[in-house]
C-alpha cells in the first residue's frame, strides 16, 4: 500500500528535497504541496493524503493552526490524514500545542533522511513519533511550565484499571511496547491491547495525545524515569 503524502513548508528548497527524497522510497508517494498552512489545508482536503509533513513557523497560517483544521475538519469532512510536524528548534511552544492537538509527533528539519522516510511509514502506520529524547523532553519543558488546565484528566484516570494505568504512565516516560513488556514481564501483544483499552477509553487519538494526557493528569512529572 503506497503512503500518500503532502509537504507543507513555505521554502521552495525544502519543499523540493523533502518531494524527491520521498518520492525515491517505492512505498511513498507525495500528492501535493504547498507554501502555507492555508494552502495546505486546502491541499490536504482535495488530495485525501495519509501524512501531512507540516512546519512549524509559516506566513499566512502557521502550521498549529493549519494542523489544527485538518484535524478538527469542519461536518461534512471526513478524512483526516496524520500530522507531523517539522521544526527547526528542538523546543517549540508550537510543537507542544501541535501534540495536543492531536498531530502525531514531530522532527528536526535537519534529521538525516533515513529518519525522514522512517517516521512517514511511522506515523502513517498510526503508531506516534515519540522516540527522540527531545520529544520527550519538549513535552516535560512545556508541561512543567504551565499548570494543567483543568482536572478533568486525573478524573478520567479513574475510568482505567490499575494495570492500564501502569501502562500509560510507561508510556508518558518513554517506554517503547517492547520495553513495556520486559518492565510489567508481560507479551508485547498484551501490551498493545492494553494500550488500545487506554486510548479508547480516554478518547485520545494515539500515542502522543496519551503522553500528553499523562503529564497533565499528574500521573507522571518532568523528570520522573522509568
Amino acid at each position: 500500500m503506497t503512503i500518500r503524502v503532502v509537504i507543507v513548508d513555505d521554502q521552495a528548497m525544502v519543499r523540493a528535497g523533502f518531494a524527491a527524497l520521498l518520492s525515491a522510497q517505492a512505498d511513498i508517494d507525495v500528492v501535493g504541496e504547498a507554501p502555507d498552512g492555508r494552502q495546505g489545508v486546502q491541499v490536504s482536503r482535495s488530495t485525501h493524503p495519509d501524512v501531512v509533513l507540516m512546519d512549524v513557523r509559516m506566513p499566512e497560517m502557521d502550521g498549529l493552526t493549519a494542523a489544527r483544521e485538518i484535524l478538527y475538519p469542519p461536518p461534512g469532512v471526513v478524512h483526516r490524514p496524520k500530522v507531523l510536524m517539522l521544526t527547526t528548534f528542538d523546543i517549540d511552544d508550537y510543537v507542544y500545542e501541535a501534540l495536543r492537538a492531536g498531530a502525531s509527533g514531530f522532527l528536526l528539519k535537519d534529521a538525516p533522511p533515513a529518519d525522514l522516510i522512517a517516521a512517514v511509514r511511522v506515523v502513517a502506520s498510526g503508531e506516534a513519533l515519540l522516540a527522540p529524547s527531545v520529544t520527550r523532553r519538549l513535552i516535560a519543558d512545556f508541561v512543567q511550565q504551565r499548570p494543567a488546565p483543568r482536572k478533568d484528566p486525573a478524573l478520567r484516570l479513574n475510568g482505567l484499571t490499575p494495570r492500564e494505568t501502569e501502562v500509560l504512565e510507561l508510556i508518558a516516560r518513554g517506554l517503547s511496547n517492547q520495553e513495556i513488556a520486559g518492565h510489567l514481564v508481560l507479551a508485547e501483544q498484551t501490551v498493545k491491547t492494553h494500550i488500545g483499552r487506554v486510548l479508547a477509553k480516554l478518547d485520545l487519538r494515539d500515542r502522543a495525545q496519551a503522553v500528553i494526557f499523562a503529564y497533565e493528569a499528574g500521573l507522571v512529572r518532568p523528570g520522573d524515569s522509568a
